[in-house]
């Protein structure tokens, strides 16, 4: 499988080939990570260090899940009682861990770049687990591997994208993913949580439920990132609900068989309709979840096998 990258660092960088090659790879880790025995040796001998900067369950979780089910020794680093909290900058933490020669680092930062910048100063394979207002590239990727086992196929689908747009990375992969794999992706939010310029994404953008949502196949809605805003972005929760929150009623307006995502985590009665997230015959939120290990298996799995190729090259 041919994967021409060093890192994962973001969609932006990756081609419609590219995604397929992951998301092919992942179809077989989903298969393995069904059965009684769910161990590879893809990554026996490696070391797999897990740092985040931000707080995290789910992200966190499959990737320490990931890498040990293919056989790495996973370290997670409590980055509250590291020496960052000392006054120790970025660069210097990368440096005194790239001295330890690990293979793989995943880094979730609160800063736009921040995984970029540590990316130059290491020598092992960085994978990007969310900076900032950025990037959330294995996020995109496996909501797409959720949409195209749901859908059959992950082109020419009409997705709706729908709350905090501005404030959201995971928003920001998937608009680039989605139009890289020629859908047609809406946008749909209030004016003051929909960043500007946006447009030029090559997106359609909404302001109201009834039209964004009409005939879409994919609605896709988003966490309200309150730890990012500053000032009033809403008149309160019960009004964002009322308009832009996802209940039976709105979803009408969509296909009759469209599914309903969600990154995570979800607040209930705010974004989406309790009923509505845990219905199995619409929602695909648990498989989101359950995509998330397995994409994130075949990603450390082809950027392992570049950084072996270019060590036997050096």
């Amino acid at each position: 499988m041919s994967f021409p990258h060093r890192h994962l660092l973001g969609i932006e960088h990756l081609s419609p080939p590219d995604i397929t090659t992951i998301l092919d790879l992942a179809e077989t880790y989903v298969t393995l990570n069904r059965q009684s025995a769910k161990h590879s040796d893809v990554l026996a001998g490696l070391t797999q260090i897990n740092m985040f900067f931000e707080n995290s369950t789910r992200t966190q979780a499959s990737f320490e899940i990931a890498g040990k089910r293919l056989g790495a020794d996973v370290m997670n680093m409590a980055m509250q009682a590291s020496s960052v909290k000392k006054g120790e900058t970025l660069i210097d933490t990368a440096l005194t861990l790239n001295a330890m020669h690990p293979d793989l680092l995943v880094v979730r930062h609160p800063h736009s770049g921040a995984v970029d910048l540590l990316a130059q100063k290491v020598n092992c394979a960085v994978l990007n687990a969310g900076d900032g207002q950025h990037e959330h590239p294995t996020q995109a990727l496996l909501d797409a591997l959720t949409i195209r086992r749901a859908k059959g196929r992950l082109h020419r689908l009409s997705v709706a994208i729908c709350g905090d747009i501005a404030h959201s990375r995971v928003a920001r992969s998937n608009i680039l993913l989605l139009g890289k794999m020629e859908n047609r992706v809406r946008l749909i939010g209030p004016p003051t949580l929909m960043p500007s310029g946006i447009a030029d994404f090559g997106v359609e953008v909404f302001e109201d439920m009834t039209e964004g949502l009409k005939d879409v196949d994919v609605v896709m809605m988003l966490r309200l990132q309150k730890e990012r805003m500053d000032g009033g972005f809403i008149p309160s929760e019960r009004e964002y609900y009322h308009r832009y929150g996802l209940d039976a009623q709105k979803l009408k307006l969509a296909k009759p068989d469209a599914i309903v995502m969600h990154p995570g985590p979800m607040n209930r009665g705010v974004e989406i309709d309790g009923t509505l997230a845990d219905d199995i015959h619409r929602s695909v939120i648990q498989e989101q979840v359950e995509m998330g290990v397995a994409v994130r298996m075949a990603a450390m799995q082809l950027l392992a096998g570049n950084l072996a190729s270019a060590r036997a090259l050096a």
